[in-house]
């Protein structure tokens, strides 16, 4: 968004920032040398659901037919993305011959989607755009993206010609929406992608396609709330319908506003975030509550009653054990947030960000970087108390595998998120070892290194590496900290409020360092008395991080739903390195009830609770399923 023209927070040039040490810096090196290459490996060599081998028989060089889903052309998309974002030499030289295999499945006038082309090639009646269910839109998107990510990190247009094409193909079949064609913005990718190129070519036809491709929707007849088009865009207030295909539009409609500055778009999307926020949003940060709902919900006319899969589901519906909360929607909202910061600069969806990144996207992948949840519990029973579509074990290869390459491209582009400038300084959002070399609009050049062992610790140092200037640090003070402390060169600073941007302004000298203190006791969280799954227990969540208990932290004898916390339970934090090094777990005094079986019975009378005192250690709950099959919850039932 570095020319763009509604603004307040703008994104830095790619690469303009890196991590160096830490947390984050240890992600990123996990997702350079693990996540990407073996991903890779999966990409090229499946079999039963194909990625690479799609485009290969596409061309005709290979026969065969289509495997996996319509979407796995997107899903290969977002892999490609995520290894050109590592900027690795080596992968670069792998990209350079898939970005050469893509070309040769493109057909001449920019089309690509491997199912269509495919089924043409055996001869199948199958059209183009023929089904909205077949994600064309959607798959064209993903790679639209993926070729400015490429074209910024390497330099290269190879990726970025192919898009162009693709792009061009878009803005003549949809022309002249119709009501007919109007239903094929599903899950809309595109949107984000087009004014992307437009950022990234200047051409101003890809912003015009994008805000034709929003208002084609308003076309819809008989739409319903599972694609967000039974209501027209601008008349919504309501988080609704499918998590993933909402949090999408939302990022979409929010970078056209980036762009054109229409009020129209913003008025929604303030409402819709206000609804998610305040009565749909889990306490990780995740949602899309549903594996299945309905929608909308009691209402008279029973015939506009629609299912609606993974869905935001009722008001303050934010069931437990069977939560859905797939992955890919948690990414949206992220995605969402990221550029409603960049409208308001408002510290609120920037806290929202650093809640999703570090408790509902890395809860996605593995700790080693080699599994995945598509959808993720907030409390794991053996057995379930009902059979569900997805496993609640991370698995290397899924059917849809639409999440893992996703997680995967948000923690390779994870430092773009750490910063942010305007004309008067820059912003920290994340905090974690980082450096960022870039310069305002009047070029003034700025050099900042951060230091810091957050989460795990919240004393964060800034050292000025740039030559003397004035400008403004802003530092994201997060609404869980309280009694904050900032300094300056060993003086004391003044006192920032929670749930702000601090902004210290000032001549900076090479080697001016900034302390920032964020004490990071443990939090004792209760839900809104309407979330019914939560009434009577407590969460517990320090700095950033959610936590949680798993049963392999607890006694043999010892069932999980046993388990009681004090409403005064006090916490201390305890280095562990069995799961990361430098984890900090957090121990105190809890309660067991007496095993009891409850495998017969419904209901029984209540007796007086015969309750031992047990030692309970709690993890991050993205850390959780680590360490073999377990049990787990976020919630626990208060010992009063």
């Amino acid at each position: 968004t570095a020319s763009s023209s509604f603004v307040k927070a703008r994104s830095i040039d790619f690469g303009n920032a890196h991590w160096t040490k830490g947390f984050w810096a240890e992600r990123f090196a996990l997702c350079r040398e693990v996540m990407v290459p073996t991903m890779g490996r999966l990409m090229t060599d499946g079999e039963r659901f194909r990625y690479v081998g799609n485009f290969e028989v596409a061309t005709g060089a290979v026969e065969g037919r289509h495997r996996g889903p319509k979407w796995n052309d997107g899903d290969f998309y977002k892999w490609l993305e995520a290894a050109a974002a590592i900027n690795d030499p080596d992968i670069e030289k792998q990209l350079d011959s898939l970005i050469e295999l893509i070309g040769k499945a493109q057909e001449a006038d920019g089309y690509i989607h491997t199912d269509v082309q495919i089924a043409q090639r055996e001869g199948k009646e199958t059209p183009r755009f023929g089904n909205p269910l077949d994600f064309e839109m959607y798959n064209m998107g993903h790679l639209i993206t993926a070729a400015c990510v490429h074209h910024r990190a390497t330099g290269k247009s190879n990726l970025l010609k192919l898009a162009r094409k693709s792009a061009d193909f878009l803005e003549r079949t949809f022309a002249n929406p119709t009501p007919e064609i109007a239903r094929h913005g599903i899950c809309p990718s595109h949107l984000m992608g087009l004014v992307e190129l437009y950022r990234t070519t200047r051409e101003k036809k890809y912003l015009d396609l994008a805000i034709k491709l929003l208002n084609m929707r308003d076309l819809v007849t008989n739409g319903d709330d599972d694609n967000q088009d039974r209501v027209p865009f601008r008349q919504q207030s309501v988080a609704h319908g499918h998590a993933v295909r909402a949090t999408y539009l939302y990022a979409g409609a929010a970078d056209i506003y980036l762009e054109t500055g229409d009020r129209t778009l913003l008025e929604p999307l303030n409402l819709v975030w206000d609804d998610l926020v305040a009565k749909k949003l889990y306490i990780t940060g995740g949602c899309g509550a549903l594996y299945d709902g309905a929608s909308p919900d009691g209402i008279e006319d029973q015939k506009q009653i629609t299912r609606v899969h993974q869905a935001f589901g009722r008001d303050f519906q934010l069931p437990q054990s069977t939560a859905h909360n797939e992955t890919c929607a948690a990414i949206g909202n992220l995605f969402w947030n990221w550029r409603m910061f960049q409208i308001t600069g408002e510290a609120r969806f920037a806290d929202l960000i650093e809640h999703t990144l570090f408790n509902s996207v890395l809860v996605g992948i593995s700790l080693d970087g080699t599994a995945f949840f598509y959808t993720n519990t907030l409390r794991q029973l053996n057995p379930m108390p009902v059979p569900l579509r997805w496993p609640r074990q991370r698995q290397k290869t899924m059917g849809c595998f639409c999440c893992p390459p996703n997680v995967v491209r948000t923690v390779a582009e994870a430092s773009n998120y750490a910063y942010a400038r305007n004309e008067r300084g820059i912003y920290v959002l994340l905090y974690g070892g980082s450096q960022i070399n870039t310069q305002l609009a009047d070029k003034t050049p700025i050099k900042i290194s951060q230091q810091t062992d957050y989460p795990w610790d919240g004393k964060i140092t800034f050292t000025i590496e740039s030559p003397s200037a004035e400008f403004s640090l802003v530092l994201r003070i997060p609404a869980w900290a309280k009694d904050v402390t900032i300094g300056i060169n060993g003086k004391q600073g003044e006192q920032p409020r929670p749930g702000t941007f601090h902004e210290v302004r000032r001549h900076w000298n090479t080697g001016d360092r900034v302390e920032l203190n964020l004490p990071m006791p443990a939090r004792l969280i209760e839900a809104n008395p309407y979330v019914e799954e939560s009434r009577n227990q407590l969460a517990v969540a320090r700095g950033p991080l959610v936590y949680c208990l798993e049963s392999t932290d607890l006694p043999a004898d010892v069932s999980l739903l046993d388990i009681l916390l004090p409403q005064s339970a006090k916490f201390k934090t305890q280095r562990i390195d069995d799961l990361l090094p430098g984890m900090v777990a957090l121990e105190t005094a809890g309660f067991a009830r007496a095993n009891s079986d409850w495998s017969n019975d419904l209901y029984r009378e209540a007796e007086s609770e015969n309750l031992r005192e047990i030692d309970l250690r709690l993890i991050p709950y993205f850390a959780w399923g680590n360490r073999g099959e377990s049990e787990m919850s976020v919630w626990l039932p208060i010992k009063r």
